[in-house]
């Protein structure tokens, strides 16, 4: 008796021991939680002190779109790719290369300007360095010098409104000690939104090879800003006027328009469609870009993006046919 208790205490041993083994991962058994939507254990609902709770999945309140739809709505022949989304019923109404990697132009500074909003206050106050100079052709400037000064709220304005590449290079600056820390900050940030498609080595949009996003990944980071007010009154704003300071301590005047001709008084939206505002973006390489948010009569709100139109005048066109799909 006494030979056969042993002989059953090893093997209980040995159960254990690979009983052990298996749910410590160190066996070959690959084991996870079955997905099931009724089940109280499983990856999909949790049982916790008494009550069960439904996980919330990543993109829960995110347009999700994995290919081309409803091409056939609207003429986009003129520009590589475009979107539309409604974000109160999270769905998508058109949908066209969304997930093609293409140049973002000044598209650049809305991931820009939410960083800023994100880790900065709207007082503090900037400083120009001798970076801010760029002699690149057609850049559009506000002719920022060395050791000019402007808080973040005059700066942001200045970015969103007029498109400035050189506030982009002050503000970077500002918060990221360097240019190439700030756009490492500014992938890191893209991707934790899910912008997983895209690469920043520059704060403005001028063209580098290694920049790059899709209209999907604007989408999701354009989303993210708009849930700043700040950022949705600059955006909504036709024009603004400022001073900062030279490092002199004398008065600069700024007095520009919106670069969006929706916010500006050039275009007029579809009826029933209220164009909040947006952001532009113009470069050889990247054509005519623009992002919008747009409200309907009812209150619910849309996002819509076109890349690389062929002409300026063609891709407000195409935007105004984008726009009325939304009451088709």
């Amino acid at each position: 008796m006494k030979c056969i208790n042993n002989i059953r205490r090893r093997l209980l041993s040995i159960v254990l021991l690979v009983t052990l083994i298996l749910m410590t991962g160190c066996g070959k058994a690959d084991y996870s939680l079955p997905y099931d939507t009724y089940s109280t254990n499983s990856s999909y609902t949790i049982k916790s002190m008494g009550s069960a709770r439904k996980a919330e999945t990543f993109a829960a309140d995110l347009c999700v779109v994995s290919q081309n739809y409803n091409e056939s709505a609207v003429d986009m022949s003129e520009a590589d790719a475009a979107a539309l989304f409604s974000i109160d019923e999270k769905q998508v109404l058109y949908s066209k290369n969304a997930h093609e990697v293409m140049h973002p132009a000044s598209l650049t500074k809305v991931m820009t300007a939410l960083l800023a909003m994100k880790h900065g206050n709207r007082d503090d106050v900037l400083t120009a360095s001798s970076n801010v100079i760029i002699t690149e052709s057609g850049a559009q400037l506000c002719g920022l010098k060395p050791g000019d000064t402007m808080t973040l709220d005059q700066a942001l304005r200045i970015l969103l409104l007029y498109s400035a590449n050189d506030v982009a290079i002050m503000i970077a600056e500002q918060y990221g000690s360097t240019v190439d820390n700030f756009c490492n900050m500014m992938t890191e940030e893209a991707h934790a939104l899910g912008a997983t498609n895209c690469n920043f080595v520059n704060p403005n949009g001028l063209t580098e090879d290694e920049q790059y996003v899709t209209p999907y990944d604007m989408y999701l980071i354009f989303k993210e800003a708009c849930k700043y007010e700040l950022f949705k009154e600059i955006i909504s704003m036709s024009g603004y006027t400022t001073t900062y300071y030279d490092k002199n301590g004398d008065a600069v005047n700024f007095d520009k328009s919106n670069t969006n001709r929706f916010v500006n008084g050039d275009v007029q939206a579809p009826e029933g469609i209220t164009v909040i505002g947006g952001k532009t973006g113009t470069t050889a390489a990247a054509g005519h870009c623009l992002i919008l948010l747009s409200s309907d009569t009812s209150g619910k709100s849309y996002i819509s993006i076109i890349m690389k139109s062929s002409d300026g005048t063609i891709l407000y066109s195409e935007m105004n046919e984008l726009l009325e799909i939304i009451h088709k």
